[in-house]
C-alpha cells in the first residue's frame, strides 16, 4: 500500500519500500505542458524532475500548478538541482526517483503509422508527448471517481487498490504502456486479469475484473512483449469466487492497478506499492488507442501501427 509519511533517506540501503505520490490530475497536466512546450529548446524540461521540485518545495502535498509553474521556472535558471536545493537536495532525489518509477514510462517520442492524405501512402509520423495510452479503446465511453483506499470486504476487509472504471460489457481494454504479460487467468478477487510489467521493470499494470469466457485478446500468453494501446482483453464483471469464470461483480467495470516494485521481493508480500492511478487515468484520457475488429480474422486489433521511439 501507499504510506503518506514525510520522505525519509536511507543510505545505506538502495530499494524504496514506500513511495508519496499524491499529485493533482491539473498538475500532472500543467507539468506534461510545460515538457512538451520546452522541446527543441536550449534547456527543454523534463516533467519529472518539475514535479520532483515542486514537491520538494511544497513537502510532497498541496502540489498546485502555480507550485509546479513556479518549480518550472526555477530550474530554467542556470543552476542545477543541487545548487538550486542545497542541503534539501536528498528531498528532491527521493521524489525524482519515486516519480520518476510512476510516471517514467508515459511521455516521451514515439511514432504512429498513418495514410498520408496527399499520397495515400502509409507513412510513420513522430510524435513527442503522452505515449502511453487510456486503459480504455477510444470510442467507448466509460466513467470513474477517485476511489482509491475505499474499503474493500470481500474474503477480508482491505482497502481498494486501484480505479475502477464503468463502462459496457466487451469494451476493448489497452495497454497503457508497452511491456511484457506476466500474469493471466483468475484471481478469486480479481476475476479474470492480466499483469504487464513495463520495460524498465518498475511498473506493474493491473487490469482485473474481465470478460466471462472470452477475457482475453486472442493469443495473449505469459511471456509476450505487448504495445502501449494494444488490445489485450474486455472488460466484464467476473471475481468474487474462488471457482472460475464466475460473474459475481454486480457492475460491468475494469479494475485497473499500478504496483511499483524496485526489487522482486516487493512483488507478493505484506508491504505492496500501489498507487493512486485516478489522476494518471484521467491524464491518459487525452490519448486513446483506436481499435477496430477484423472480421476476416475475428481479432481485434488496433488501427494504426506504433512505434516507442525512446526503445527503438
Amino acid at each position: 500500500m501507499m504510506i503518506m509519511l514525510c520522505p525519509s533517506v536511507h543510505a545505506e540501503e538502495d530499494v524504496l519500500r514506500w513511495v508519496d505520490f499524491n499529485v493533482p490530475y491539473v498538475s500532472l497536466k500543467a507539468a506534461l505542458e510545460i515538457d512538451v512546450a520546452s522541446q527543441g529548446n536550449e534547456k527543454p524540461l523534463d516533467w519529472i524532475d518539475v514535479l520532483a521540485l515542486a514537491a520538494t518545495r511544497t513537502g510532497g502535498s498541496g502540489i498546485t500548478v502555480q507550485a509546479v509553474r513556479n518549480a518550472a521556472h526555477e530550474l530554467n535558471q542556470n543552476q542545477s538541482p543541487e545548487e538550486l536545493l542545497g542541503g534539501q537536495y536528498k528531498y528532491y532525489a527521493y521524489y525524482r526517483r519515486a516519480y520518476g518509477a510512476v510516471l517514467g514510462g508515459l511521455v516521451g517520442s514515439y511514432a504512429i503509422k498513418r495514410t498520408n492524405p496527399d499520397t495515400g501512402e502509409k507513412e510513420w509520423v513522430a510524435s513527442y508527448g503522452l505515449k502511453a495510452f487510456s486503459p480504455i479503446a477510444a470510442g467507448y465511453r466509460y466513467s470513474h471517481c477517485s476511489d482509491f483506499g475505499k474499503l474493500r470486504s470481500y474474503g477480508f476487509a482491505r482497502p481498494h487498490l486501484g480505479n475502477d472504471l464503468m463502462g459496457s460489457l466487451g469494451t476493448p481494454i489497452v495497454a497503457v504502456e508497452s511491456g511484457t504479460v506476466e500474469a493471466l487467468g483468475w484471481n478469486r478477487y480479481g476475476g479474470w486479469r492480466i499483469g504487464i510489467r513495463s520495460d524498465d521493470s518498475l511498473r506493474y499494470y493491473y487490469y482485473a475484473h474481465l470478460r466471462k469466457d472470452t477475457p482475453y485478446a486472442e493469443g495473449l500468453k505469459v511471456g509476450q512483449r505487448v504495445q502501449a494501446g494494444d488490445v489485450i482483453g474486455f472488460m466484464g464483471r467476473t471475481g468474487y469466487a474462488a471457482e472460475e469464470n464466475v460473474d459475481n461483480i454486480e457492475t460491468v467495470h475494469l479494475h485497473f492497478g499500478m504496483q511499483l516494485i524496485f526489487d522482486e521481493s516487493q512483488k507478493e508480500c505484506d508491504s505492496e506499492i500501489w498507487i493512486n492511478v485516478y489522476p494518471i487515468v484521467r491524464l491518459l484520457s487525452a490519448h486513446r488507442s483506436s481499435v477496430r475488429h477484423n472480421e476476416e480474422t475475428g481479432a481485434w486489433e488496433r488501427m494504426y501501427p506504433y512505434k516507442d521511439l525512446d526503445i527503438e
